[in-house]
């Protein structure tokens, strides 16, 4: 069966003053896969992150979402993208001075025909998939645990029924409990919802638990993309040691003890 990209990139170029981050990166993304994106520090994982989100635009190149060139979208049609995606940031980038109900309630506020009352229940929905009990929201920010409030800023992101998410780091911080529930609980939402998830990650254990597929972003652009058992075959110099060095093998020994 052919696949389908529901997210297409081509020649994209992302530079800060000087500094090139990307040159001429390419990308597809498939519907209903779980993508993790890796690479060492500073090779803009987060940057290519919101440029696909729509938060930055590149100095060059396409972004194509849906079928829509998202670099050239009108008014409108950025609007019916923004719809159709949800992002949670790192830190989950939350209103402390809103309730976390409050938070998830933020982008249902665009949405006509939503009353208070429907906005207050579509958000406790939320809230609940996202693992999170009843009580947290009327919590604030600053009265959540660090997972508590990833969770949080995922029950955000989930809002408005996306297709497409994007967790930027969303293991990080987390003791190794709490990472693998957040792991779970990722896989168990793309497969019960459909969705198509975008995941920048450092964490190998995320990507033995929850990714379809790995791209690995080097030399500026994305040098490889293929399951973990690709991964292993490739002979990059620093694609070899982060799946194979000591970290990858202590996450290949849990996954094998899990199984």
């Amino acid at each position: 069966m052919e696949r389908e990209a529901i997210i297409s990139l081509r020649g994209i170029r992302s530079q800060f003053g000087q500094t090139v981050v990307h040159d001429n990166l390419d990308l597809d993304v498939w519907r209903g896969e779980v993508l993790g994106v890796v690479g060492g520090s500073g090779t803009g994982k987060s940057v290519l992150l919101r440029t696909i989100a729509g938060l930055r635009r590149p100095q060059a190149g396409t972004v194509h979402m849906f079928g829509i060139d998202a670099t050239a979208a009108n008014e409108e049609e950025r609007a019916m993208l923004d719809r159709r995606t949800g992002v949670m940031f790192q830190d989950g980038a939350l209103f402390s001075s809103l309730t976390v109900r409050e938070n998830v309630e933020v982008p249902m506020r665009a949405v006509d025909g939503l009353t208070p009352k429907l906005r207050r229940a579509l958000a406790d929905l939320k809230i609940s998939m996202s693992g999170l009990p009843w009580s947290a929201g009327d919590k604030y920010p600053s009265e959540l645990s660090g997972g508590m409030r990833k969770r949080a800023g995922l029950a955000r992101a989930l809002a408005l029924d996306p297709e497409i998410v994007f967790l930027d780091e969303p293991t990080a911080g987390l003791d190794p409990i709490g990472a693998s529930e957040f792991d779970t609980l990722i896989k168990g939402l793309s497969r019960q919802l459909g969705l198509t998830v975008f995941l920048v990650t450092h964490d190998l254990d995320t990507l033995h638990a929850t990714c379809d597929r790995i791209a690995v972003l080097a030399e500026k652009r994305v040098l490889v993309t293929g399951t973990m058992a690709d991964m292993m075959k490739v002979d990059h110099p620093w694609v070899h040691e982060y799946f194979h060095g000591p970290r990858a093998r202590a996450a290949m020994v849990a996954k094998d003890g899990n199984e």
